[in-house]
C-alpha cells in the first residue's frame, strides 16, 4: 500500500475555519484527518501539501516512521502551523491502518478500558439552553468563560465580582451535582490575579480553572497551581511530549489538555497521556474543532486509563453536514464506536456550501488603549 496524494478541505463554520483532509492510497483505502485551525489556516493547508511531497509513495501503515520523518526533517521544532499539519496527517494514517485491518482505531491503541466517553459543553448566558441539554442529552458537565463582554476595559475589582457572580448563577441553576469548569482563555497576565480569581470562584466548587495565565512561563503556571484552591487545567497551546514533560516535571497542572489536532497527533497524545499518568495527572482533551477531531478524541478516550472528560461541541447546522453521520451523545456520553477506523466519513459534497474565509481571533483592547491578552 502506498500514499497517492493528500486532499485538503478548508471550510468556514462561521466563527472560524476547519481544516479537514484525506490521505488517499493506491488500494482505495482513505484516511480522514483534521488539523487545528490556528488562524493562518491557508498556511496550514500549504504546509500539509508540502509534507505531501515527502510522503507520496510511502507506506501509510508505518505511522511512527512517517511521523518522525515529518518532525525530524522539519529541522526546527514546529510551532502551531507545522504541528497542526503533522497532527492532521498522522491522524489520517491511523484511520487507514484500522480500516485495512477492519477494526476500530481504539483496538490499535490498547483496546477498550471504558464503556462510554463522558463529555462537557460550553455555557455562557444561554443557561436555559444548557438546562435543556441536561434534560435531552443527559449532559452533567459544562465549561464557562466567567467575564462579561468588554471585561478588558473594566476595573479589576469589577471583573472579580462579575466572575464570582456568574459562576454563582450557574451553580444555582444547575445544582450541586453538575461539574462546572472555568476557562480564563489565558487572558490574565499576572499570577497573583489568577489566584484572586481562583479564590473568588472557590465557593461554587469549580471542576477546574483552565488556562489561568498565559502558558509560555511554566514556572509561573507552577506557582499558580501550587497556591490555587481550584484544580489547574492547561496544555492546549503546548506541542509534543517535550513541552508536556516540562509542565509535568514542574508540577504545573492538575489536569492536562492536549489538543490532538496540534499536539502532534494521536500517537503523540497517547505518549503525553502515559507521561501524565506517571505523575497522577488526568487528561481532558482540548476539543473545540470539528466532528473528525471529536471522533479521534473518542478513540483516544476509550483506550486511555487516565482520561477524565472530553470537551464537545454539538453537531448542529454546518457541523452536522460535514460528516456522513456525527457521533451521538447518549446520557451525557458518546458510546464506543464499533466500525472500522474512526467510524466517521467526510461529506465532501457539503464543503462547497461553506467556503473558507480569512479570520483571526477577535481583537481586544484595555481602557488605556493597550492590547489585551486573548
Amino acid at each position: 500500500m502506498k500514499i497517492e496524494r493528500i486532499d485538503t478541505y478548508l471550510v468556514s463554520g462561521g466563527s472560524r475555519n476547519y481544516v479537514f483532509l484525506k490521505v488517499r492510497t493506491d488500494v482505495g483505502i482513505e484516511g480522514v484527518g483534521e488539523a487545528y485551525s490556528c488562524g493562518p489556516d491557508f498556511a496550514t493547508v500549504e504546509v500539509i501539501h508540502d509534507f505531501e511531497t515527502w510522503l507520496v509513495g510511502e507506506d501509510p501503515r508505518n505511522i511512527e516512521y512517517l511521523w518522525q520523518k515529518m518532525v525530524q526533517f522539519s529541522r526546527f521544532p514546529g510551532g502551531s502551523v507545522v504541528n497542526a499539519a503533522i497532527s492532521g496527517i498522522e491522524i489520517a494514517l491511523w484511520d487507514i491502518l484500522a480500516k485495512e485491518l477492519g477494526v476500530p482505531v481504539w483496538r490499535l491503541l490498547g483496546g477498550r478500558c471504558r464503556d462510554r466517553v463522558r463529555v462537557y459543553r460550553h455555557v455562557r448566558s444561554d443557561v436555559e439552553d444548557a438546562l435543556k441539554t441536561m434534560e435531552t442529552e443527559g449532559i452533567t458537565a459544562f465549561k464557562t468563560f466567567p467575564f462579561p463582554p468588554e471585561a478588558d476595559r473594566m476595573p479589576w475589582s469589577r471583573q472579580l465580582r462579575e466572575a464570582e457572580a456568574h459562576l454563582g448563577r450557574l451553580r444555582e441553576a444547575f445544582g450541586s451535582d453538575v461539574d462546572i469548569g472555568v476557562d480564563l482563555h489565558a487572558k490574565v497576565f499576572e499570577p497573583a490575579r489568577a489566584l484572586q480569581i481562583a479564590e473568588a470562584i472557590r465557593p461554587h466548587d469549580p471542576f477546574f480553572l483552565e488556562e489561568p495565565i498565559k502558558p509560555e512561563n511554566i514556572d509561573a503556571m507552577a506557582y499558580v497551581r501550587s497556591r490555587s484552591p481550584v484544580p489547574i487545567a492547561t496544555g492546549e497551546q503546548l506541542y509534543t511530549k517535550y513541552q508536556f514533560r516540562e509542565l509535568l516535571v514542574r508540577g504545573a497542572a492538575d489536569i492536562v489538555q492536549p489538543d490532538v489536532c496540534v499536539c502532534g497527533g494521536l500517537g503523540e497524545m497517547k505518549r503525553i497521556a502515559a507521561m501524565a499518568e506517571a505523575f497522577y495527572v488526568p487528561v481532558a482533551p482540548h476539543n473545540p474543532l470539528g466532528p473528525v477531531a471529536t471522533a479521534v478524541n473518542v478513540h483516544f478516550a476509550v483506550s486511555t486509563q487516565n482520561f477524565l472528560i472530553l470537551e464537545h461541541l454539538p453537531d448542529r447546522g454546518a457541523r452536522a453536514e460535514w460528516v456522513v453521520e456525527p457521533m451521538p451523545v447518549v446520557d451525557g456520553a458518546i458510546p464506543i464506536p464499533a466500525g472500522p477506523g474512526y467510524g466517521i466519513e467526510l461529506n465532501e459534497a457539503a464543503f462547497e456550501r461553506y467556503p473558507a474565509r480569512r479570520w483571526h481571533r477577535g481583537f481586544s483592547y484595555r481602557a488605556d488603549g493597550s492590547v489585551a491578552y486573548i
